[in-house]
Formats: structure tokens, C-alpha cells, sequence
């Protein structure tokens, strides 16, 4: 795994997301903040083969997948102690499993602040 960048940045973040547009957002963003690799999967197989292969130094969540959740890929983060944040269009935590209740959210629309504190803050959490 590579270390951070010098500015709190990861420098590998994996962006769960199923909607392309949104998904190409997030890497355009993400890689404008100096994130040296933004890798997407659009479900959740996909997701855990893409940590299986390389682990990120952070992840971005969306909750609600086209036929799934993404709580399988935060339990296998969560396992190897990698952080991670949900994106949700949600306001409230009724649909995150109790185990996720305190876990980082960034809500859509998101801000760009809001996804650039978040990144930098990623070591602070539990």
C-alpha cells in the first residue's frame, strides 16, 4: 500500500457507485485533489475483487447499488481496517445497519468540500 500523499490525501481510493455519471464525477473530483488512483465498481462482486486484488487506502460507498447493497464491501473494508465513508441520497441512517450507524456519510448531492475534507480526515476515523 502506498503512503499518503504529503497533503493528508490517499493516494488510492475505490469509489463503489453504480451510476457511470456520478461514478465519473467522483474520479474527475477525486483526481483534481491529488489522489494519484481513483478505481470505480459498479457492484459489489466487483467491489471485493478489486480489493482482493489491491486494497485501497479509502473508499467511498454508495449505499444503495441497482440490486444490492454495499455493506458486504464496508464489512470486508472493515475487516482489513480500511476506512471508508457511505454516499447516500438518505438523510436519515434507517437503512444502515446498526454496525454502520457511526460511519463517515457523504450526502448527494455532495459538495466538493464536503468529499475533499472527508478524504483528508479518513485517517482519523476508527
Amino acid at each position: 500500500m502506498d503512503p499518503a500523499s504529503y497533503d493528508g490525501m490517499p493516494s488510492d481510493v475505490l469509489v463503489v457507485e453504480d451510476d457511470p455519471i456520478i461514478a465519473l464525477d467522483f474520479e474527475d473530483t477525486i483526481l483534481g485533489f491529488g489522489v494519484k488512483t481513483v478505481r470505480t465498481a459498479a457492484n459489489v462482486a466487483k467491489a471485493l475483487d478489486m480489493i482482493a486484488d489491491r486494497p485501497p487506502q479509502f473508499a467511498l460507498l454508495d449505499v444503495s447499488l441497482i440490486r444490492e447493497k454495499s455493506f458486504a464491501v464496508a464489512e470486508r473494508l472493515e475487516a482489513l481496517k480500511i476506512p471508508f465513508a457511505f454516499v447516500t441520497g438518505c438523510a436519515t441512517d434507517a437503512r444502515l445497519p446498526a454496525r454502520f450507524v457511526c460511519k463517515p456519510r457523504l450526502p448527494k448531492p455532495y459538495s466538493t468540500d464536503a468529499l475533499q475534507a472527508l478524504l483528508k480526515n479518513r485517517g482519523s476515523r476508527p
